[in-house]
């Protein structure tokens, strides 16, 4: 297996605090009533926001039901990340949401990909190289093996539940998934990274695409774990893909500031998605070692790499992206079931320089505090 190019690198830098102007209420922006389910029709929809802000999904904690429930208490979207949950604790987690509000929230599901290219030898080189690794931690690296992600009981669990909003990252969903769910009431998203996915998404009947672009935090949403993802700056690709759907997009990926916001706004966005600025809200299910890494590190460049997953992700570049991103293969999720218990021991030791770090370009503008605070930064008029 030959070594990867080295991980591509995004500093910015930001002069003010606020990034520009303050953004003001948009006098062309609706305020309708708090949306809800009707005869088994979903009354979603993204004009009766008072905030136009999804608080993004953010597997592996961030995402607690107290961040989601805050998120709509502040007038935007929260979404719960299914990912890595069993079904029944994304059920639980749904019940939770709803004992602390009753307005409108999503859940995001990951797409398991059919067929998948894996080499064998390439996945037992790279555990060999972790093997080190897992000497210093104190751990054991697991067997991997192919996982659906509970995939299909997840489906159900939202049909049941009639989640208001169910979106989807990695793939799309089958139509007989999308007319289940919109049976049950749900608007379904679908999260894309080029023109190609957002004509395959559009085609499928779902109801709102997120644009996702290359400053995204996280997980890139290709369709397959092999796929480069496209590096067209979010902007640009707003501007090239909205003359081409009719579908409401969420934009995100990057976005710190309220120039943010009201750039992707005037771009043609019906909203932003907004990740990384929430990851040190109070209400977040964040680590400690990932909420002092944001700030101790908010002068660290971030970095695409498929070192901890498989997946292509970006996130702030530490020792072990240093050591590993060159040779991770596009394995997913086998990956990331090698990785997992390594980044578990280390984060319980405090050690910042084994986790996965996943942070947007905006990161260093970043700052603790109430979800409602982080939304009134983003929204001024929201405050």
């Amino acid at each position: 297996m030959g070594p990867r190019a080295s991980c591509e690198t995004w500093r910015t830098t930001y002069e003010g605090e606020d990034g520009g102007a303050p953004g003001e209420p948009r006098s062309d922006w609706p305020r309708g009533p708090r949306s809800g389910i009707v005869g088994g029709v979903s009354t979603f929809s993204l004009d009766s926001l008072e905030a136009p802000i999804v608080v993004a999904p953010m597997a592996g904690g961030p995402s607690s039901p107290e961040l989601v429930a805050a998120a709509a208490q502040s007038g935007g979207l929260g979404f719960l990340a299914a990912g890595y949950k069993s079904a029944d604790a994304v059920r639980e987690q749904v019940q939770q949401v709803r004992a602390l509000t009753d307005r409108p929230f999503g859940v995001n599901i990951f797409v398991p990909e059919r067929d998948p290219q894996i080499d064998p030898t390439e996945l037992a080189q790279y555990a060999d190289r972790l093997a080190l690794d897992a000497e210093r931690l104190r751990v054991t690296l697991p067997t991997p093996h192919a996982d659906d992600d509970d995939y299909d009981a997840k489906l159900e669990v939202c049909a049941n539940e009639h989640v208001p909003v169910v979106s989807f990252t990695f793939g799309l969903p089958a139509r007989a998934a999308i007319a289940d769910l919109h049976d049950a009431g749900s608007a379904v998203w679908v999260t894309v990274t080029n023109p190609r996915d957002v004509r395959s998404a559009a085609s499928r009947g779902i109801d709102a695409l997120v644009l996702q672009g290359p400053e995204a935090g996280g997980h890139r949403s290709t369709f397959t774990a092999a796929e480069e993802p496209d590096r067209t700056p979010l902007l640009e690709l707003l501007d090239t893909v909205r003359p081409t759907t009719d579908l409401p997009i969420v934009a995100a990926g990057g976005l710190a500031t309220p120039q943010d916001v009201r750039d992707a706004l005037d771009s043609g966005a019906a909203a932003v998605q907004v990740g990384t600025m929430f990851v040190v809200a109070a209400e977040a299910g964040t680590s400690r070692t990932y909420r002092d890494a944001l700030h101790d590190m908010r002068l660290a460049p971030t970095c695409v790499t498929r070192a901890f997953s498989g997946r292509p992700a970006r996130g702030l570049r530490n020792t072990f992206i240093t050591t590993h991103h060159r040779w991770a293969p596009a394995i997913y999720p086998q990956v990331n079931q090698l990785t997992a218990p390594l980044r578990a021991a280390a984060g319980q030791r405090g050690d910042r320089q084994a986790v996965s770090l996943w942070a947007g370009t905006g990161h260093q503008m970043a700052k603790p505090g109430t979800t409602a605070e982080i939304f009134a930064r983003l929204w001024p008029a929201a405050g």
